[in-house]
Parts: C-alpha cells; sequence; structure tokens
C-alpha cells in the first residue's frame, strides 16, 4: 500500500494525500499546489506521505 500511495503521489498528487491523511488542510494545500503546476503538488504530496510513514514508525518504537 506504501508503494501505491507514492506512485499515486507522483501521478495524482492529490489522490496520494488523500489516501494518506484524508480530507483536511493537507488536502487542500496539495490541490492548490497541483493547479500550480504538476511538479509542485507532486513534490507536497511525496513529502507528505514520506513523513506520515516516518511518524508511524516512529510511534511503533517502543522506548
Amino acid at each position: 500500500m506504501k508503494l501505491l500511495r507514492f506512485i499515486l503521489g507522483l501521478v495524482l498528487p492529490p489522490l496520494g494525500v488523500f489516501l494518506t491523511v484524508g480530507v483536511g488542510p493537507t488536502l487542500v494545500i496539495n490541490i492548490l499546489l497541483t493547479l500550480l503546476g504538476w511538479l509542485p503538488g507532486s513534490i507536497h504530496a511525496i513529502w507528505v506521505i514520506a513523513k506520515h510513514e516516518d511518524k508511524l514508525n516512529r510511534e511503533g518504537e517502543i522506548y
């Protein structure tokens, strides 16, 4: 599923963000960036997906 989100983040940035964080301000920001151009939207989508995965990995660690 993670690989699919990264691929969708490159091809259809808002869809990749939606599948990662759902509806919220992050999705609206990504839609606006995608309307400005595909590249800004894709960069933002990959960043959001990577940060979300990193957050999930950190929460799973036991200290």
